[in-house]
């Protein structure tokens, strides 16, 4: 729908957007706006929520649905309006009407901040360090030692001394001044010395004891542990050690190749596969480090004109990302309050936690949109057709649904943010 927006340049990045509603979709809100209103009003002669429009507007009269039915129309009308003037607005406008007469186009401004603009640098052929992807012998050989642990066994060992690294199975009551305390007693519980698992100076008590010994073990509570009746206090544990447990490790041989992967069968061949494991996280670092520092070198090369970017911008990405932090957290069924509980933290505290970061992620987006706009970079329908294909593959959804969550306008944006970030990663020069 045509909204006849006029831009008017006012100071800095503010402005005035002057734009029309028209007739129609005025008519549109006003039907949406009074089959709200009826819900709400009872009349003599009708049920509650059927109320004829016409007694209605011979009641109230048709103005009384009109600052509800702006609302209800306002959203779409006004991105339009920013559309259709060229601009990009940021945070919420200042809306004024000029008029909303019966039967005729409603006229209205709003007073709005844009996003600045950015005077590009040099984000071609930049300078990035080089990164060593090339794999050792010896991160191989701590590779397979670390797969060769987890094929560990605990076995029990009779009449020996616990070490570091054994497992100890225990019973404990913990007392401070001769009381005990809650949470501070435990039976047959699996430990294993050096793990830190329990409070500072615990298990090292412990290592050089054999089964059936008690041990009395004396500790002191750190100064911000959790629980603050405990804090900073000392506390004495009596432990009764069971059973004394220590790992066996398999042999470094074929059989324990072919153990741990079914696809190899010599301990050459888990070694060789281990390393191209290693090389491809290697190559994938790499690859991330490359794009990052290209990218803030990027970023880094231009300014914003003005100088500051508008405090609304760093509040909106703020609120964006703690919405999508909240929605991965909601997939893990922990909701907004558990979390707050659980970390003993605050929506404030969250906030804080994301404007640390915010800044940079405004401008670069800023830097990448106008590198865009510099390289003339289009999504074709191709583009598109090939990136709904990848998000219905990624999420297992079909490409019609994808299509109803995601505009064209949406899908062809990330597109074009991609190749910029492809164009400056692919041109950057890579040195030692």
């Amino acid at each position: 729908m045509a909204t006849n927006a006029v831009f008017t340049k006012g100071e800095g990045n503010k402005g005035t957007l002057a734009f029309e509603v028209s007739v129609e979709a005025a008519q549109k809100g006003i039907d949406e706006a009074f089959n709200e209103a009826k819900k709400n009003i009872a009349v003599p002669g009708f049920r509650k929520g059927k109320m004829p429009k016409q007694v209605f507007m011979q009641m109230y009269g048709e103005e009384a649905l009109y600052n509800d039915a702006l609302n209800h129309v306002l959203p779409e009308v006004y991105a339009e309006a920013v559309a259709e003037a060229g601009i990009t607005a940021v945070g919420q406008p200042q809306i004024g009407v000029v008029s909303m007469n019966k039967g005729e186009t409603w006229k209205l401004t709003a007073e709005v901040e844009l996003a600045p603009e950015i005077k590009l640098g040099d984000y071609k052929g930049l300078k990035v360090p080089a990164a060593d992807v090339a794999v050792s012998d010896a991160e191989v050989d701590e590779e397979i030692e670390r797969l060769r642990q987890g094929q560990a066994e605990l076995v029990l060992a009779e009449d020996t001394a616990a070490s570091n690294g054994d497992t100890v199975v225990i019973d404990f009551v913990g007392s401070v001044d001769g009381v005990e305390f809650d949470g501070g007693k435990g039976d047959n519980f699996s430990l294993e010395l050096g793990s830190g698992q329990f409070i500072p100076g615990f298990e090292e008590q412990l290592v050089g004891h054999k089964a059936d010994e008690e041990v009395e073990v004396n500790v002191t509570f750190p100064a911000d542990y959790q629980a603050e009746d405990l804090a900073g206090k000392d506390a004495k544990f009596v432990t009764t050690i069971h059973e004394v447990k220590v790992k066996e490790v398999p042999a470094l041989d074929d059989e324990f190749a072919k153990d741990v992967d079914e696809e190899v069968s010599s301990l050459d061949e888990l070694k060789a596969k281990v390393k191209d494991r290693l090389t491809e996280t290697k190559v994938n670092e790499a690859q991330d480090k490359k794009e990052e520092a290209a990218i803030s070198a990027a970023v880094a090369n231009a300014e914003v004109e003005g100088g500051d970017l508008p405090a609304a911008m760093i509040d909106e990405d703020v609120h964006r990302q703690m919405n999508q932090f909240f929605a991965s957290m909601q997939n893990q069924g922990v909701s907004p309050e558990m979390y707050f509980q659980i970390t003993g933290s605050s929506e404030a505290d969250l906030h804080k936690q994301y404007e640390d970061g915010a800044a940079d992620r405004v401008k670069t987006n800023l830097v990448l949109e106008a590198i865009v706009k510099a390289e003339n970079i289009v999504a074709s329908e191709a583009d598109v057709a090939a990136e709904v294909a990848d998000l219905a593959a990624q999420y297992s959804m079909d490409e019609d649904a994808v299509r109803a969550a995601l505009t064209e306008d949406m899908l062809a944006h990330d597109i074009q943010i991609k190749q910029a970030v492809d164009l400056i990663v692919n041109s950057a020069v890579e040195e030692a």
